[in-house]
């Protein structure tokens, strides 16, 4: 695909807020653990100020998916998201993913997150991305028939695609496990999460190397990270490394996830 404008990657900043959510979905009893809460809770609390700062820095417009009960008992966050002008992305309500789901629940947990968003935004939330990224058969159907402009949860390809649901489509914006904080970075043996620690440096090898890949191919660049994971100071450190990495290229353009969307709809 030839982008418009001299533009020769796009590359979108996406962040998960999970919060406390995504522990608690997974196990309830977690709720009582106050070390894995304090861990999960040090993401919208503690970490965002920080990464709006830093996008502040370098005149970047991020996508944030928000958990609606992350967005209902952190109201103050989501103000100063819109009031900087960043995208507030659906990413249900206590962090379910939709495989664990009948299609009534699931259809409950859109409405529920949908409502939350758009009474605290002013606004419905035009794009989705999946809890632990586990759609199910009905997920583009239900987000097709509720106006959704587009999922980002597949990895069949690495720029935007139309993918047919029904009698209409929607667009996905697929991402990938390579570009995704969790996996180097995720420690929490409560939850049987043991992954080795990586090293910053290490990961930047590996982003950075993604990075050139796709604009070598002119394809786009959507990095998804949780503030809880990304936020704490060695690992913000690298994104800001990475960040003037990818400005030092001519045609890599930061932009929302969703104003990628409206370029490649606007351009195919």
């Amino acid at each position: 695909m030839m982008w418009p404008d001299k533009i020769r990657c796009p590359v979108s900043l996406g962040f998960d807020i999970d919060g406390v959510s995504g522990a608690i979905n997974r196990n309830p009893k977690t709720r009582n653990l106050p070390s894995l809460m304090s861990m999960r809770e040090y993401g919208p609390s503690v970490a965002m100020p920080r990464i709006l700062d830093l996008l502040d820095d370098y005149g970047i417009k991020a996508s944030f998916f928000v958990p609606g009960f992350i967005a209902e008992t952190h109201i103050e966050l989501i103000e100063d998201l819109v009031s900087r002008g960043h995208e507030i992305g659906h990413h249900g309500y206590m962090h379910e993913p939709p495989a664990t789901l009948n299609r009534k629940q699931e259809a409950e947990v859109l409405d529920r997150g949908t409502e939350i968003l758009k009474n605290l935004t002013g606004t419905a939330p035009a794009g989705y991305r999946s809890p632990s990224w586990e759609l199910s058969n009905n997920s583009l159907q239900l987000l097709h028939d509720r106006g959704f402009e587009y999922d980002s949860s597949l990895m069949g390809n690495d720029i935007p695609y139309t993918v047919p649901v029904g009698s209409g489509s929607i667009i996905e914006v697929p991402i990938h496990w390579e570009l995704d904080d969790h996996p180097f970075f995720n420690y929490s043996p409560y939850l049987g999460q043991t992954n080795v620690t990586a090293s910053p440096r290490h990961v930047f090898e590996i982003w950075s190397a993604a990075f050139e890949g796709l604009y070598n191919y002119q394809r786009s660049f959507v990095l998804t990270m949780h503030p809880w994971i990304i936020g704490r100071p060695g690992r913000l450190r690298m994104l800001r490394q990475l960040i003037e990495h990818i400005k030092g290229f001519d045609g890599a353009e930061f932009m929302t996830i969703l104003e990628l969307v409206h370029m490649y709809r606007d351009n195919s």
